[in-house]
Order: structure tokens, then sequence, then C-alpha cells
């Protein structure tokens, strides 16, 4: 058989109506074409579907069992074109998204989560990069967009501040470091210091900046967390640094002292990052504009 979701639809409009008149109606459908069209449905069945009747019509016993499983194709063609609008607008799916380390721990997790509730079906898939290696994915159009540093390099790309991201330097409250008001860098290089795992985005990140001033970071010890790491340097152990939102959270818990760091890149901004505003996706638009994303208007 080649009946197809018109015939169907019509010969359930038929059905429901009981009069061949009347289902033609519901069908849209002018008599003649909607009689036409089931007569090649019945051709096309080999058997008769209805029983015309001088006051309408009835199923035979093919016609019920045609109309019971029209009915389940209608119904799974209405799921499936639900499932399908999902997609379409962002409420179905998974979204690969990338962002640095201080966007994960900080900016992310309170504005992600309202408008990830909203959408049970939709899932996404949260990936950790520095900002430099964002920009590479965004630029190969491995990915539609991410949260990155203002301080990266991002020509071709748009980027939308959204949030502030100062790194500060953290040390134990007795250090005699403890005494300036601020510190940079290469003034610290030759200290301990307390890091996070290696790959972790934003240790890559300070490590980068480390190399180019001259000397390497002398890690004594790496945790997995930016609590931990804190702890460590709460008790002496080395400096660390980490953005202002941690220190701020964890410093009356650990009573360790944070001081501004003054070098450039340690003053950044938390940036959208994507390629053209038209070419991406409505799922990925909606998510951007929640964050803060203001390129459609």
């Amino acid at each position: 058989m080649r009946l197809g979701l018109a015939d169907l639809h019509l010969f359930l409009s038929i059905v429901d109506a009981g009069s061949i008149t009347q289902g033609a109606v519901r069908a849209n459908l002018a008599l003649a074409s909607a009689s036409e069209r089931l007569r090649r449905i019945e051709e096309d069945a080999g058997v008769p579907l209805l029983e015309r009747l001088p006051r309408g019509v009835v199923t035979t016993e093919a016609g019920e069992a045609l109309a019971h499983h029209a009915r389940l194709m209608m119904r799974q063609h209405d799921l499936l074109k639900g499932e399908l609008q999902d997609f379409a607008t962002g409420a179905r799916g998974t979204l690969h998204f990338y962002a640095n380390t201080a966007a994960l721990t900080e900016f992310l997790p309170s504005r992600l989560a309202p408008w990830l509730a909203q959408r049970p079906n939709l899932h996404i898939e949260l990936k950790e990069r520095t900002s430099a290696d964002i920009v590479r994915t965004v630029v190969a159009g491995l990915a539609e967009a991410g949260v990155v540093s203002d301080a990266v390099q991002a020509a071709g790309l748009v980027l939308e501040p959204v949030a502030k991201d100062y790194l500060v330097l953290i040390m134990a409250a007795a250090h005699p470091l403890a005494a300036h008001s601020k510190l940079s860098l290469p003034d610290v290089l030759h200290e301990p210091f307390v890091g996070l795992m290696p790959g972790n985005a934003l240790q890559d990140h300070i490590d980068e900046h480390a190399r180019a001033a001259g000397h390497a970071l002398a890690h004594r010890i790496r945790m997995k967390t930016f609590e931990g790491l804190c702890q460590m340097v709460a008790h002496g152990v080395g400096l660390g640094i980490v953005p202002q939102g941690v220190a701020g959270r964890y410093k009356r818990r650990h009573g360790f002292v944070a001081r501004p760091l003054s070098d450039i890149w340690a003053k950044r901004s938390l940036c959208l990052c994507y390629q053209e505003w038209d070419a991406l996706s409505k799922p990925m638009k909606s998510l951007l504009q929640h964050l803060g994303a203001k390129a459609e208007a």
C-alpha cells in the first residue's frame, strides 16, 4: 500500500463524520476530489473499507483495521512534529558549549541553571578549555560559541562582555607579601605556589604568563578544586592565583588574604565569543541572550 498522511487524514475524517460529504468538508476537499481519493485508497487496499448506506458510511472489518492503524500513525506524526519543533526552538537536543575555568566555576552555574531548568528535554555538554583554545575552536567552526577572557586575541570573532573576571593573588595572612597592597606576577615568580591540576584551563593560562615573564611557577602541590587550593594557601604552603569571586567566597572560611594583581592580563572580563549572530542555531541564540548577548538587538 502507498497511503500517504493526507490519505489517512481523509479516511479518518470520513470515518469520524460517518459521511463522505462531511468527511470531505473536514479534510478541506471538494466532494469529487474526496470521492476519487477514497476510490484509489480502496483500490490500493484491494478490499472494501467502507460500507455505503442510505444515510452515510460505516467501516468494514478491513476499514476498522485501517482506521485503528491510521490513528496510531497520525498520533506518531504529531509527536514527531512536536519533537522536531522542540529541536528547532531549542527545547530539545544537545548544545556543545565551551568555557574557560572562571566561567565554569563562577559565571555559568547561577545563570545557566534557570534557563536549563525550563527546558527539561535539552542537554548541554560543557567543555572546559583555555580562552585561546576556545577561540581557535570557534574560528575553525568546530563550536558555535563559548565564554572567554577578553585578554585573548580573537580576530574575526564577536566578543560581548558579560561579567568581570579579575584574578587575585592569595597568601597566608602571616606571609611577608601580605603587607603589599598590590603585586604583579613578576614580583612573585620565585615564590612557591599552590596550583590547580595540569590541564586545568585557568592554570594553563597562568602558567603561560609566568613563562612569558621569564620563569615557570614552582608548584609545591596541585589541587583539584579551588577550595583545596585555598586551604593549602591559608596554611602557608605557597601562593595561589584565583578569580576574585573564588577568593571572596573562601577568604572568611580559611583566613587567607587576597591582593590584586596589577598585570593587565589579570584584569579580565568574561565575554561571549562567536562568529556571526545570524549563523547561530536558535537554541544557541536563546542561551547567549539569556547570558547577556545583545547582538540581535
